[in-house]
């Protein structure tokens, strides 16, 4: 019988004691020191040029110039107060040539007033489409692409939440808030699903609507926009919320591999006869009537083959034991895939750190297109703390898991002296 090592007995996870699954990106050849100097040299100036170019959009060539606001636009979520004063201090107190190719006359005077308005007009002139293209090139630098074998295969946790956010007509009318029996709740809600890698925590952009009204998107149909980040051949990893036909299909299509958390009822409704512990066999799975009715799309002879994993577990908790039961269209030991889904409590502190140490739990931006700027870029800024993590880590040839998030990000940002000073 396995024992499930979980930290709790809700979650029903199981944690390996030792996870010999370890990175060896980036470039070992590449030096990174802090987050400012990794992200001028994914992304340098000449970068943001041939892309303002592509785009047919102007090029501002005054103080707050778009590698400027977005670096400082990152800077707020990795600062513990995030303000737009301390965005605009690090301005004043200068910023590294190679952040600025051409310094404005007012920088050259050292005349920048400590007032926010200039970088806060920046930040809303700022181009969403420039923030997506600088997320998406952040992250496949830092992302292998190379084919990499079946016992090293890379996988992407999928998990969701909900973020909060100021209450504006704007943002109430494009991510309406709850209700219950009292009425209507005061703060919008937005639903978000997020793609984390399995050994180091770097994170795809993530993709959300609302929760509420009749724009409201389920995590499994936000599933299927996040599958096409992923790099080719990736697998996936999901608890019971992801373990449904449509998740399965939608990866099988674009060769995903998967490992998915089933229910009990759905196991058995989908796969018949009763499922004993150590059951490990290979099956089809079909759409049921409720699939078909709720995905009209579906081909008629569709279905995805696989195995379906049955174990006993107990939780870490000494509570009773209990079935696990896994879909898998992995060709690996039935062990190695109980152990794999283990690592799935890795996605529950990648987000507690988004949500926390990044300050997301609540956004800050006041209209629809400010707060998918700000979510996206918040989540490129980790992804830059994660990176560094990772060379630290292989410097060490520790685990990337093993280190302190929040003490890396104090100690990883550029500028660390303003950074613990104001």
């Amino acid at each position: 019988m396995a024992t499930l090592t979980a930290h709790s007995l809700w979650l029903c996870e199981i944690i390996p004691m030792d996870n010999p699954r370890r990175s060896a990106r980036p470039d070992p050849d590449r030096t990174i020191s802090s987050v400012l100097d990794l992200y001028l040299k994914l992304v340098p100036v000449g970068f943001f040029v041939r892309l303002l170019k592509h785009l047919q959009l102007r090029r501002h060539r005054g103080t707050f110039t778009v590698p400027v606001v977005i670096w400082l636009m990152m800077l707020q979520n990795l600062h513990d107060k995030g303000t737009l004063a301390v965005a605009v201090r690090q301005v004043i107190h200068g910023l590294p040539p190679m952040l600025v190719s051409r310094q404005s006359k007012r920088m050259r005077r050292r005349t920048i007033s400590c007032h926010t308005g200039g970088y806060n007009h920046a930040r809303q002139n700022l181009p969403l489409e420039v923030v997506r293209k600088v997320n998406e090139e952040i992250f496949q630098q830092l992302t292998d692409t190379k084919p990499k074998p079946a016992s090293d295969l890379q996988m992407f946790i999928l998990d969701g939440s909900t973020l909060l956010m100021p209450h504006t007509p704007s943002l109430v009318d494009a991510y309406p808030p709850g209700h219950n029996q009292h009425g209507q709740s005061h703060w919008p809600i937005m639903r978000i699903l997020v793609g984390h890698d399995l050994d180091n925590g770097i994170a795809v952009c993530p993709h959300w609507g609302p929760v509420n009204g009749p724009r409201a998107v389920s995590e499994q149909a936000l599933t299927e926009e996040l599958l096409d980040q992923l790099p080719a051949g990736s697998g996936v990893l999901g608890d019971r919320n992801f373990g449904v036909f449509s998740v399965a299909w939608a990866a099988q299509k674009r060769k995903h591999p998967v490992v998915l958390r089933l229910t009990a009822v759905r196991a058995k409704s989908a796969f018949g006869r009763v499922l004993c512990s150590r059951t490990d066999r290979t099956v089809q799975w079909k759409p049921s009537k409720s699939d078909r009715a709720r995905h009209p799309g579906l081909p008629v002879d569709s279905c995805v083959n696989g195995r379906l994993i049955v174990r006993n577990v107990y939780p870490s908790d000494g509570g009773a034991s209990f079935k696990l039961y896994l879909f898998t269209t992995l060709d690996l030991p039935a062990d190695q895939i109980i152990d794999l889904y283990g690592l799935r409590w890795n996605v529950e502190t990648d987000l507690r750190t988004i949500k926390k140490t990044i300050r997301l739990e609540m956004l800050r931006c006041k209209t629809p297109n400010m707060v998918a700027k700000e979510l996206i870029l918040a989540v490129t800024a980790y992804n830059l703390v994660r990176a560094v993590i990772q060379e630290s880590a292989r410097r060490t040839g520790l685990d990337p898991r093993q280190y302190s998030f929040s003490l890396r990000r104090q100690n990883s940002v550029g500028f660390g002296k303003l950074l613990s000073t104001q």
